[in-house]
């Protein structure tokens, strides 16, 4: 039992002694450096590439749905006049699909039971126009394809009804939270690059681990870049004592 004590003893010696040497030899302290300089570039890499990528991605679905196409059907109908006459379906009404140029883009007549199917159009912002003789023209702002049915009502009178349920466009705020998350993931992988450098001085290890620690958000190849400052966050803290304000307070 004793002999196994004394080799046990023996192995962990063996083990503290090579971790001492690691922890001693300034290579460990420089790869280590090395590794966090490495992870960070992922990261800078990838918030470059979202900062010149993102908001053009954002704006680009938001104007063409990659090229999707769609129907708009629905149908049309007469006002209720004093709660006795019309609600019925208005038949020959011709109904139109504008683009943003107000250019037409599709065309249908309505048939006897008001109903119109315009379709192939492109998933984009559009206006449908309802313009017959004696009525209020209606203007309706949509994306085809997202209704499956719309329902228009004419009005007699004249001018024009302009409504729009395209619903609220969040365009801004997705462009602005992709840019702080690309703005910070740049951040990240610099901040993680500046404690790589801080690593390779051995002047300051709480400013090198503070900085390294930000460089983990940087998330460069998703796990690959922390993994790889994880690791040299590993080997700084098992050479901490090769710093200067670590060695100089042990002193």
């Amino acid at each position: 039992m004793s002999d196994e004590f004394e080799e046990e003893i023996d192995r962990r010696s063996g083990m503290e002694l090579w971790l001492s040497d690691l922890s001693t030899d300034s290579a460990t302290r420089n790869l280590g450096a090395f590794l966090i300089a490495l992870g960070s570039i992922l990261g800078i890499i990838v918030g470059i590439m979202l900062i010149s990528g993102n908001v053009s991605d954002i704006l680009s679905g938001e104007i063409d749905d990659s090229g999707a196409q769609a129907d708009v059907n629905g149908i049309v109908t007469a006002a209720l006049v004093d709660n006795t006459t019309g609600a019925d379906p208005a038949d020959g009404v011709k109904v139109i699909i504008l683009d943003d140029l107000g250019i037409e883009i599709g065309s249908d007549v309505t048939d006897s039971g008001g109903r119109f199917s315009i379709k192939d159009l492109p998933r984009r912002s559009s206006t449908l126009e309802v313009a017959h003789p004696g009525n209020v023209t209606i203007r309706i702002l949509l994306i085809p394809g997202d209704y499956s049915q719309i329902p228009v009502t004419l009005t007699q009178g004249e001018g024009i009804e302009t409504s729009d349920i395209r619903g609220d466009s969040h365009l801004g705020e997705s462009v602005l939270i992709g840019t702080l998350v690309a703005l910070l993931t740049l951040f990240s992988g610099l901040a993680g690059f500046a404690g790589s450098v801080e690593a390779r001085k051995g002047l300051s290890y709480r400013r090198t681990w503070w900085l390294s620690f930000i460089g983990l958000w940087s998330r460069g190849m998703m796990f690959i870049g922390p993994l790889l400052i994880l690791s040299g966050m590993g080997l700084t803290s098992l050479s901490r004592r090769q710093f200067y304000d670590v060695h100089s307070k042990e002193e």
